[in-house]
């Protein structure tokens, strides 16, 4: 009696199991209804987005630039960075009689290291324009010389004026120079030019969003 009892409850659970089979399968499609693949992909899409938000927002967080060998050079207490840029032109001088005197950067000022996306200039003054044609001038405030072959790293108090990516700013670091600076040799005659090429990256930071 209690094996007949054993294999009714066998069978009966084998039924349930395949009816709940057959359920299961019925209810797939309903959850694609008019979707098909793409339907598929609907369903996880929310939390794939999420997850590239997440990480973008991280990845993407502005940054300033490493300054352990010249901390003076950091912009005020609450500060915000603005705009980054790579520069790449000539440090101009010219000889007194005795020494060179500096003149003028001429650079060109680029979204990456590679010079690609030209977004200004950078002129007299010294002066930055974007492309938008809103500009920014600065004065010297600390000056940094990790490296002796290369012109100093600066943090400059900024006064900007016009649109576009500029606005507000009002202070600049010039870091990570190379080259830039003076010849070693005199000069030839009063008023000899010299162009040395030198690249750098500008740092733009606004006091307040």
């Amino acid at each position: 009696m209690n094996t007949t009892a054993l294999r009714w409850s066998a069978r009966s659970l084998m039924v349930a199991t395949s009816i709940l089979s057959i359920g299961c399968s019925d209810e797939t499609p309903v959850g694609l209804a008019g979707g098909g693949a793409h339907g598929a992909l609907s369903v996880s899409e929310p939390t794939v987005a999420m997850s590239v938000s997440s990480a973008g927002k991280s990845a993407n967080q502005p940054q300033g630039p490493e300054l352990a060998a010249c901390p003076k050079l950091a912009p005020p207490a609450g500060s915000k960075l603005a705009f980054h840029v790579y520069a790449e032109g000539v440090q101009i001088y010219r000889w007194t009689g005795t020494s060179w005197g500096f003149i003028a950067p001429s650079a060109t000022l680029s979204s990456d290291a590679g010079g690609h996306g030209i977004v200004g200039t950078h002129y007299a003054g010294p002066t930055w324009e974007s492309n938008s044609g809103g500009t920014v001038k600065g004065t010297v405030i600390e000056r940094c010389t990790p490296d002796a072959n290369a012109i100093a790293w600066l943090l400059l108090g900024a006064v900007a004026e016009g649109p576009g990516v500029f606005h507000r700013v009002t202070h600049i670091q010039r870091v990570n120079t190379v080259g830039g600076n003076a010849p070693a040799a005199p000069g030839s005659f009063v008023g000899e030019e010299a162009r040395v090429p030198y690249t750098t990256e500008y740092y733009f930071y606004r006091s307040h969003p």
